[in-house]
Protein backbone atom coordinates (compact mmCIF):
# COMPACT_ATOMS: atom_id res chain seq x y z
CA UNK A 1 0.00 0.00 0.00
CA UNK A 2 1.46 3.38 -0.99
CA UNK A 3 1.56 6.39 1.35
CA UNK A 4 -1.20 8.07 -0.68
CA UNK A 5 -3.40 4.97 -0.33
CA UNK A 6 -2.74 4.87 3.43
CA UNK A 7 -3.68 8.56 3.82
CA UNK A 8 -6.78 8.08 1.67
CA UNK A 9 -7.86 5.02 3.68
CA UNK A 10 -7.56 6.97 6.97
CA UNK A 11 -9.85 9.77 5.78
CA UNK A 12 -13.54 9.28 6.39
CA UNK A 13 -15.54 10.47 3.36
CA UNK A 14 -18.14 13.20 3.84
CA UNK A 15 -21.06 14.31 1.68
CA UNK A 16 -18.59 16.66 -0.04
CA UNK A 17 -16.08 13.92 -0.90
CA UNK A 18 -15.97 13.37 -4.68
CA UNK A 19 -16.48 9.84 -6.01
CA UNK A 20 -15.78 8.36 -9.41
CA UNK A 21 -15.68 4.99 -11.17
CA UNK A 22 -12.41 3.16 -10.54
CA UNK A 23 -11.93 1.15 -13.71
CA UNK A 24 -8.89 -0.57 -12.17
CA UNK A 25 -11.31 -2.13 -9.67
CA UNK A 26 -13.15 -3.70 -12.60
CA UNK A 27 -9.89 -5.17 -13.93
CA UNK A 28 -8.76 -6.44 -10.51
CA UNK A 29 -12.18 -7.89 -9.76
CA UNK A 30 -12.11 -9.75 -13.06
CA UNK A 31 -15.28 -8.04 -14.19
CA UNK A 32 -15.66 -7.32 -17.86
CA UNK A 33 -16.90 -3.77 -17.78
CA UNK A 34 -17.22 -3.67 -21.57
CA UNK A 35 -19.94 -6.33 -21.44
CA UNK A 36 -21.68 -4.37 -18.68
CA UNK A 37 -21.42 -1.07 -20.61
CA UNK A 38 -22.81 -2.73 -23.73
CA UNK A 39 -25.86 -3.75 -21.71
CA UNK A 40 -26.48 -0.05 -20.94
CA UNK A 41 -26.54 0.99 -24.61
CA UNK A 42 -29.86 1.99 -26.16
CA UNK A 43 -31.21 -0.56 -28.68
CA UNK A 44 -30.03 1.50 -31.68
CA UNK A 45 -26.44 1.63 -30.41
CA UNK A 46 -26.44 -2.02 -29.34
CA UNK A 47 -27.10 -2.87 -32.97
CA UNK A 48 -24.84 -0.18 -34.48
CA UNK A 49 -21.85 -1.04 -32.26
CA UNK A 50 -22.20 -4.81 -32.33
CA UNK A 51 -18.98 -5.10 -34.38
CA UNK A 52 -16.93 -2.62 -32.35
CA UNK A 53 -13.85 -4.23 -30.81
CA UNK A 54 -13.56 -4.28 -27.04
CA UNK A 55 -11.57 -1.29 -25.86
CA UNK A 56 -11.54 0.52 -29.22
CA UNK A 57 -10.82 4.18 -28.42
CA UNK A 58 -12.39 7.33 -29.92
CA UNK A 59 -11.83 11.07 -29.33
CA UNK A 60 -14.30 12.77 -26.98
CA UNK A 61 -14.58 16.50 -26.27
CA UNK A 62 -15.58 17.52 -22.72
CA UNK A 63 -18.45 20.01 -23.07
CA UNK A 64 -17.33 22.04 -20.03
CA UNK A 65 -13.58 22.27 -20.57
CA UNK A 66 -13.24 21.58 -24.33
CA UNK A 67 -10.53 19.08 -23.37
CA UNK A 68 -10.13 16.29 -25.92
CA UNK A 69 -9.64 12.85 -24.41
CA UNK A 70 -9.54 9.36 -25.79
CA UNK A 71 -12.38 7.29 -24.40
CA UNK A 72 -13.67 3.81 -24.96
CA UNK A 73 -16.00 3.73 -28.00
CA UNK A 74 -18.81 2.10 -26.02
CA UNK A 75 -18.40 4.66 -23.24
CA UNK A 76 -18.51 7.43 -25.84
CA UNK A 77 -21.83 6.19 -27.26
CA UNK A 78 -23.21 6.01 -23.74
CA UNK A 79 -22.03 9.53 -22.83
CA UNK A 80 -22.95 11.24 -26.08
CA UNK A 81 -26.32 9.64 -26.78
CA UNK A 82 -27.71 6.79 -24.68
CA UNK A 83 -27.15 8.50 -21.31
CA UNK A 84 -29.05 11.54 -22.56
CA UNK A 85 -32.22 9.52 -23.08
CA UNK A 86 -34.93 10.34 -20.53
CA UNK A 87 -35.14 6.77 -19.22
CA UNK A 88 -31.38 6.26 -18.68
CA UNK A 89 -31.66 7.33 -15.03
CA UNK A 90 -35.11 7.45 -13.45
CA UNK A 91 -36.55 7.68 -9.94
CA UNK A 92 -36.89 3.89 -10.08
CA UNK A 93 -33.23 3.20 -10.95
CA UNK A 94 -31.48 1.50 -8.02
CA UNK A 95 -29.22 3.88 -6.08
CA UNK A 96 -25.83 2.36 -6.96
CA UNK A 97 -26.87 1.92 -10.59
CA UNK A 98 -28.10 5.54 -10.72
CA UNK A 99 -24.79 6.86 -9.30
CA UNK A 100 -22.80 4.74 -11.76
CA UNK A 101 -24.92 6.00 -14.67
CA UNK A 102 -24.62 9.64 -13.58
CA UNK A 103 -20.84 9.30 -13.55
CA UNK A 104 -20.98 7.87 -17.08
CA UNK A 105 -23.19 10.78 -18.15
CA UNK A 106 -20.66 13.13 -16.56
CA UNK A 107 -17.64 11.56 -18.30
CA UNK A 108 -16.55 10.03 -14.97
CA UNK A 109 -15.78 13.49 -13.60
CA UNK A 110 -15.85 13.17 -9.79
CA UNK A 111 -19.12 14.03 -8.06
CA UNK A 112 -19.99 14.23 -4.35
CA UNK A 113 -22.91 12.67 -2.50
CA UNK A 114 -24.42 16.17 -2.36
CA UNK A 115 -24.21 16.47 -6.16
CA UNK A 116 -25.70 13.00 -6.62
CA UNK A 117 -28.45 13.94 -4.16
CA UNK A 118 -29.36 17.06 -6.14
CA UNK A 119 -29.59 15.06 -9.38
CA UNK A 120 -31.34 11.99 -7.97
CA UNK A 121 -33.56 13.62 -5.35
CA UNK A 122 -32.33 11.15 -2.73
CA UNK A 123 -30.71 11.94 0.65
CA UNK A 124 -26.98 12.71 0.47
CA UNK A 125 -26.32 10.80 3.72
CA UNK A 126 -27.93 7.66 2.28
CA UNK A 127 -25.80 7.97 -0.84
CA UNK A 128 -22.67 8.55 1.24
CA UNK A 129 -23.29 5.60 3.57
CA UNK A 130 -23.78 3.34 0.55
CA UNK A 131 -20.69 4.53 -1.34
CA UNK A 132 -18.38 4.88 1.67
CA UNK A 133 -19.20 1.51 3.24
CA UNK A 134 -16.77 -1.41 3.38
CA UNK A 135 -18.11 -2.94 0.16
CA UNK A 136 -17.16 -1.39 -3.20
CA UNK A 137 -20.09 -1.29 -5.59
CA UNK A 138 -19.37 -1.15 -9.34
CA UNK A 139 -15.96 0.41 -8.70
CA UNK A 140 -17.46 3.54 -7.07
CA UNK A 141 -14.70 4.97 -4.87
CA UNK A 142 -13.53 8.31 -3.52
CA UNK A 143 -11.60 10.18 -6.20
Amino acid sequence: MTMTEVKRSLLKPTTKTPFQIDFEWWKQSERDWHVYLRSLLCPAHQEALAGLEEGQMVDWVDENTAEVREVDGIQHALMSHCARQPDFVTQHTALVEAVFRLLLVNGNQPMSAEEFSARLNRPANTILSTLAGPRVYKGLRPA
